[in-house]
């Protein structure tokens, strides 16, 4: 690897074919950018330095990360002109990497080689090249007695061209590796050409000078699968997808039903975790070892600690601690906390609150801006009316706190450790500790009701 590698990611236009507002390379594949796909493989592969070229006001820059450098082409047209572009943030004694912003699955393994390739054969220029793809249409490339790149012959229009330059089947991939100084001193001598400058006009030039060009060929045919159309991005998130799934998998997750399983790239899963049909992990989702996961499920930058469970459920910014479940049927709002052992059943939603380990809100609950203790049991329909019109409030019920079905709690009020609340209350004030806490209308039976019914109806 060079003392400096510098990797230079071709970053700037919309992309019209893609139908969007959103700049193309900023369209995320599997929950990441596909820009970011590319600065993540070169950092991956030992990139000091990564330079986005972007065009001013195309919206790139703004969505690129922070520890890029962002080179603003102004003036020119053309890879040779973009490259230009990012002379004033690339050293002359670096080696540097020239990728394609719109080609997110290149790997860093395959930029390692070539770079390595380029070190090895002690190159100036060095062409990412391949012979397992259709060659129609692509620059082919032209080897001398010695193996180096003499010459690529381009054949999107073959008029001119010989059957033995149409025959060769090793291509140009479009991505390189150069030493800075000459590159950029190449570039300057590089004529305008149907009014765009050409990065591969630099190749001749190099050799006249009697610089050493050289490929690096490849049987990873992905890294050319570049991003035009929605069309495109289909294709290459599914091969995304499926590495993503088979790197999971060797790190020992199970997937019952991988086809219709989808998880975004910056998910973790623990050891001897199951994913089951119908599971979508998308952002920042960690979950644990030996988690049961789906069916049907979407958890979206969460946490589940180890052994937690969540089946037909919707999760979206909470935590979930060791053993809790969660499901069928449960809605888990930014700010639920599910403690260590809870159970959040069926039918129930949580949001802004804390459930206290062991704790269980088996089913048919809405519980918001509350703090549930320790141990205790919230009964079926269970209710926090948290806001006032004005401002939320809190609910707080204690450890060990039983309360009956339909019972509702008026915030801000407090249920102390231990006590019970009776069935279909309504409880606006405190509950002591180890109090019963009731609210309801005396019960009434009306005797003989039924046949004064019947009478008064004829």
């Amino acid at each position: 690897m060079p003392d400096q590698l510098t990797v230079l990611v071709m970053a700037a236009g919309k992309g019209t074919r893609m139908r969007s507002a959103l700049p193309k390379v900023l369209h995320p594949v599997c929950g990441r950018p596909m820009v970011e796909w590319v600065i993540g493989a070169a950092r991956a592969a030992g990139a000091s330095d990564v330079v986005c070229v972007t065009r001013p006001g195309d919206g790139v820059a703004e969505g690129l990360p922070d520890d890029v450098t962002v080179a603003e082409q102004t003036t020119g047209e053309g890879t040779g002109a973009a490259v230009l572009a990012a002379r004033e943030s690339i050293a002359p004694g670096a080696t540097v990497a020239i990728l394609s912003g719109d080609h997110p699955l290149v790997s860093a393994e395959l930029i390692g080689e070539l770079i390595a390739t380029h070190e090895r054969e002690l190159a100036t220029a060095t062409i990412l090249t391949t012979d397992s793809l259709d060659p129609t249409g692509y620059g082919r490339i032209v080897r001398a007695p010695d193996g180096s790149v003499e010459r690529i012959v381009e054949t999107k229009y073959t008029e001119g061209l010989s059957a033995e330059e149409l025959a060769l089947p090793e291509i140009n991939l479009g991505s390189y590796a150069f030493n800075a100084g000459a590159l950029f001193a190449a570039l300057d001598e590089v004529g305008v050409e149907g009014g765009e400058v050409y990065l591969t006009g630099v190749f001749p030039l190099l050799r006249d000078a009697g610089k050493r060009v050289a490929s690096h060929l490849t049987g990873d045919v992905s890294s050319a699968m570049g991003v035009n159309s929605r069309a495109d991005l289909m294709a290459v998130e599914r091969l995304a997808q499926q590495r993503i799934l088979e790197r999971h998998a060797l790190a020992g997750v199970s997937f019952a039903a991988p086809d219709t399983v989808h998880i975004e790239a910056d998910v973790e899963i623990g050891a001897d975790t199951t994913i089951g049909p119908g599971v979508t992990l998308r952002g920042a989702t960690a979950i644990g070892a030996g988690c049961e996961i789906g069916p049907q499920t979407t958890i979206a930058d969460s946490s589940l600690a180890d052994g937690a469970s969540c089946v037909h459920s919707f999760l979206t910014e909470a935590r979930v601690e060791a053993g809790a479940s969660v499901g069928p049927f449960a809605y888990l709002r930014p700010g639920a906390h599910i403690g260590a052992g809870a159970k959040i059943g069926t039918f129930v939603e949580v949001k802004n609150s804390e459930i206290g380990a062991g704790a269980k809100v088996p089913h048919l609950s809405y519980l918001g801006d509350a703090d549930v203790g320790e141990g205790a049991n919230v009964a079926a329909g269970n209710i926090t009316a948290n806001y006032d019109g004005f401002a939320k409030h809190r609910t707080k019920i204690g450890s060990e706190v039983r309360t009956g079905v339909n019972a509702s709690f008026v915030a801000p009020v407090t249920v102390g450790d231990g006590a019970y609340i009776g069935a279909g209350s309504v409880i606006s004030e405190d509950v002591p500790p180890g109090a019963l806490g009731i609210s309801r209308p005396e019960q009434k039976n009306v005797a003989g009701y039924t046949e004064r019914m019947k009478r008064e109806r004829g």
